[in-house]
This record gives C-alpha cells, sequence and structure tokens, in this order.
C-alpha cells in the first residue's frame, strides 16, 4: 500500500504544532529528534523533517506530497501550490518595524531608507505595490539587531507578540501580510494518494472544527425550546430530553465559541437555565 509523505518544519515554531495536530488526528508520529523521516504507526504517513525554506521546491518535485507551512513562506517563493486547509496555528504578522525613537508618520517613511529582512522578495512587493524605493540588507537570522548596528532604518520581520521587537528598541509600524500555517498538496499525486489526503483532510477538519466549537446543555421552559433552540443553529437540531420536573426539558447542542459570551447572554435572556458547556474533542459534520 502506498504511503502519504508529509514535510513539517525540522526545527522552529511550525514542528510542534504539526506534530500536535497529527495526534489530535489519532496519528501517532515519533518526534523526530535527529531523524529526518519516520513512519506513523497507526496511518500510511511518512513524515519528512526539513529545513522550512526548502519545503516548497519539495512539494513542487513531488518528493513529498502535502506539507505543512506558513503562508507566509508561500508568498515569499512565489509558488502557486494548491492550499488544502488552513490550519488555525502558528499565526503571525509579516511587518514593518523601526527603532522605538523615530516619529513614524506613514509608509512613506521607508522611501529612501535601508531595511533589512529575510523575506526580500515579500519586502521588494511591497515596495513596488506602494511606489517606494529602499534598499534591500537580505539577512538570513537576528534581523532585529540590524538597525543597533547601523546596518538598516527599518526591518520586515515575522511578528508574534512583539516582544524580541521591544527587547531590541524597535516597535511594529505596519503589517504587510498576515500568515497561518496551511496545509499543501503536490500538483501530481496519483488517485490513491490522493485519497489519503482527502482522509487526513478529513480528521484535521474534525480537529479544527471541534477546537471553534463548545458542547452546550441547558435546562429550558418547554414553551421555550422553539424560540431558544433558533439561538443555537450550529447542529441541524438540538437534542431534547424531558427532565423530570414537568414542563421543563434539557437541550443539547453546539455553539460557536467566537460567539460564546453573545449566545449565553441571548439564552439567559430567553428563560434558559443551568447552562454548562464542556469542550469538544473532535467534531465530524
Amino acid at each position: 500500500m502506498s504511503k502519504l509523505k508529509i514535510a513539517i518544519q525540522k526545527s522552529g515554531r511550525l514542528k510542534d504544532d504539526s506534530l500536535k495536530i497529527l495526534k489530535d488526528c489519532g496519528i501517532s508520529v515519533d518526534n523526530g529528534r535527529d531523524q529526518l523521516k519516520t513512519t506513523a504507526n497507526n496511518f500510511p504517513l511518512e513524515v519528512f523533517y526539513l529545513r522550512n525554506s526548502d519545503i516548497p521546491q519539495y512539494v513542487i518535485d513531488g518528493v513529498v506530497d502535502i506539507a505543512i507551512v506558513g503562508e507566509n513562506l508561500l508568498y515569499e517563493k512565489e509558488t502557486n501550490l494548491k492550499v488544502v486547509r488552513p490550519l488555525g496555528f502558528s499565526k503571525c504578522r509579516v511587518s514593518m518595524a523601526v527603532p522605538k525613537e523615530v516619529d513614524f508618520g506613514g509608509i512613506e517613511y521607508f522611501n529612501g531608507k535601508q531595511i533589512a529582512t529575510s523575506y526580500p522578495n515579500t519586502l521588494q512587493k511591497f515596495l513596488s505595490e506602494n511606489g517606494l524605493k529602499a534598499g534591500i540588507h537580505k539577512i538570513s537570522g537576528s534581523v532585529e539587531i540590524a538597525p543597533n548596528i547601523g546596518l538598516a532604518d527599518a526591518i520586515l520581520d515575522i511578528v508574534s507578540t512583539g516582544n524580541t521587537l521591544f527587547k531590541n528598541g524597535l516597535k511594529e509600524v505596519y503589517t504587510v501580510l498576515k500568515s497561518e500555517a496551511v496545509l499543501i498538496k503536490s500538483p501530481t499525486l496519483t488517485p490513491e494518494i490522493e485519497a489519503l489526503v482527502s482522509q487526513l483532510d478529513f480528521r484535521m477538519q474534525a480537529v479544527l472544527k471541534a477546537k471553534e466549537s463548545r458542547y452546550i446543555l441547558l435546562n429550558v421552559p418547554n414553551d421555550k425550546i422553539e424560540e431558544i433552540s433558533a439561538i443555537l443553529p450550529v447542529l441541524k437540531s438540538p437534542t431534547v430530553l424531558p427532565l423530570a420536573e414537568p414542563g421543563w426539558s434539557s437541550l443539547h447542542s453546539v455553539i460557536d465559541q467566537a460567539d460564546f459570551w453573545n449566545v449565553i447572554d441571548r439564552l439567559k435572556e430567553k428563560g434558559a437555565e443551568g447552562i454548562l458547556v464542556a469542550p469538544i474533542e473532535k467534531m465530524v459534520l
């Protein structure tokens, strides 16, 4: 039987989250310490631990079938690889930053300046789209140090919390691109491998949907069941169970995490009581 080949980052911020979503999908994989390739124990999957910047080309060449990478890398590499699914983790920004003391009045500040980055293509696109001209210094790592040593007036780099910028006397002033981890696939897959990709994607969808939702149980007066059910639209219909107390029932349903407090407030206004909310491990629709 053929095995699906997936590439993930050998080290760095994406690796742990990539392995976690595979684990949440019920796939047991070794952590890959000092390994470049390992095989899953309970799914036809081979995991390749590769340098992040090399992964898109491995997918294009068909060395691996799928990969988990950041959107920012695809943008930088200018690839046309198909994104199977956004994965909702490793969210970050690719942003412009300047020394804290700079009085930043807008992107015109960058015109004629020297800018350091590990993402020269992304920076050049930003400059071109905004009619700006600047010197670009490509640096492989520790971009934040560039203004401090007089190499650059500004930087373009990945920002998650902003702590690294703060520690190096910089401030984030403009977001060029927002990014998160995505699952991508090779354009040359056999029908058998495509079926495995669909199977894995189905599991990932169930995991991601569960993270976005919460299971809710509440007690409601029988004459309010229809009205309150309309507030719980995630499932086709809530489960309704009669309570020992006459005139009351227990409703079981699912709500979106993003709209949690708004929904809870509306339920209470309509007479719901004894509201219990619990996380969901998997959600298959």
